[in-house]
């Protein structure tokens, strides 16, 4: 007997061969729309369904067990001058043309994602309502998704109801994060620890930063939470990005401390610095890709939210902490106070309470 479906124009998962979902944002966001291949993958195992990404975001779904084949848009196709991009932009059509979706999922406000569409030609097709975008936009798709208005609704979540619009209701279990390592990263990262002399599960990673230097937390008060671990007998592992910026950041950590920190500032993947979190015991930074990245791989997260939005972007399906200020104004996402760069609702934020958070976690997670 088929189960019934209030949704008239639910999409007949049975009649889907080959699916495309698109996202075309930042690392974090890219691995938040994990369950949607999951969820997609659990309730039509006979699809197979492909990612377009930005180049660069890649690793976030690399090696997803259920995604057949990645497609990618790099942003610098627009140094390469004008025949070239068009170039690169005409074998990627053909590409996707070559293969004949059925459904395409756009999670993004992206016109991209529209003209693709229209000019792919799917059975089936489903986007996010967009304010101010006019009947071109809504008749790119079959289906399209609305958007809460005043809810603060997780991201994972939103992206999920991209499905829920078609027909498609995920349920218990479905819904992680997922990103793999890989063995190759594995194996770099078993190699970076025998050489700090530790072992999986033996120390605590945090990774302090942020591409956005006023979500992060300040150097002193980073400094003095390390040295509060250190004090309990904890081996903290640092990491930063390779960016300048970040590395000065965590130097300046550094040079706080009377014992320096491990610290692999700088030289990991993306896909060693998921190795990395998974074989730590515990995981403690702020809003970004790497605190998602902890969330994805099962590790306990602490994490420290100023002006983003905790309740759309913290620690998805983890044990976790979220560490947050009483200001009413937030989350504004400014910033930095009056665009000053610095964030007083992360900047109030005491040690003690972060410390605190760490115990509470690692005794609630036996670890």
């Amino acid at each position: 007997m088929n189960e019934f479906n209030p949704l008239r124009d639910a999409v007949p998962l049975a009649e889907v061969r080959r699916a495309l979902v698109i996202k075309l944002r930042h690392h974090g966001d890219v691995l938040l729309s994990s369950p949607v291949f999951s969820v997609l993958k659990a309730q039509a195992p006979q699809v197979e369904i492909d990612a377009l990404v930005y180049a660069d975001t890649a690793e976030m779904l690399s090696l997803h067990p259920a995604i057949s084949q990645m497609f990618t848009v790099d942003r610098q196709w627009k140094q390469l001058g004008p025949l070239a991009q068009a170039k690169a932009e005409l074998a990627l059509f053909n590409a996707l043309k070559a293969r004949r979706y059925d459904l395409v999922v756009h999670l993004t406000e992206h016109w991209r994602g529209a003209w693709l569409v229209r000019l792919l030609q799917p059975r089936w097709s489903v986007g996010p309502a967009v304010a101010g975008r006019g009947k071109g936009w809504k008749k790119s798709f079959t289906h399209v998704q609305a958007m809460p208005r005043h809810a603060l609704r997780h991201t994972a979540e939103s992206n999920l109801d991209a499905l829920r619009r078609i027909g498609i209701q995920p349920v218990a279990g479905e819904c992680p994060l997922t990103l793999v390592s890989g063995a190759a990263a594995d194996a770099a990262v078993a190699q970076h620890l025998a050489g700090l002399g530790l072992k999986a599960g033996e120390f605590i990673h945090i990774h302090p930063a942020s591409r956005w230097f006023f979500k992060c937390w300040p150097v002193d008060r980073m400094a003095a939470l390390v040295e509060r671990l250190q004090a309990d007998g904890q081996q903290v592992v640092l990491t930063a990005a390779p960016s300048a910026d970040e590395k000065r950041m965590l130097d300046a950590i550094q040079a706080r401390l009377i014992k320096p920190a491990f610290s692999l500032s700088g030289r990991l993947s993306l896909k060693e610095l998921a190795a990395l979190t998974q074989a730590a015991k515990l995981f403690i930074g702020v809003d970004s890709a790497p605190m998602h990245i902890a969330a994805a791989v099962g590790t306990p997260t602490v994490a420290l939210f100023g002006p983003s939005g905790d309740q759309q972007w913290g620690p998805w399906g983890v044990p976790s902490r979220v560490i947050t200020s009483q200001h009413a104004c937030r989350p504004c996402g400014i910033d930095g106070c009056g665009g000053g760069k610095i964030s007083e609702c992360l900047s109030v934020l005491s040690v003690e309470q972060v410390y605190r958070a760490v115990q509470e976690l690692l005794a609630e997670t036996g670890r």
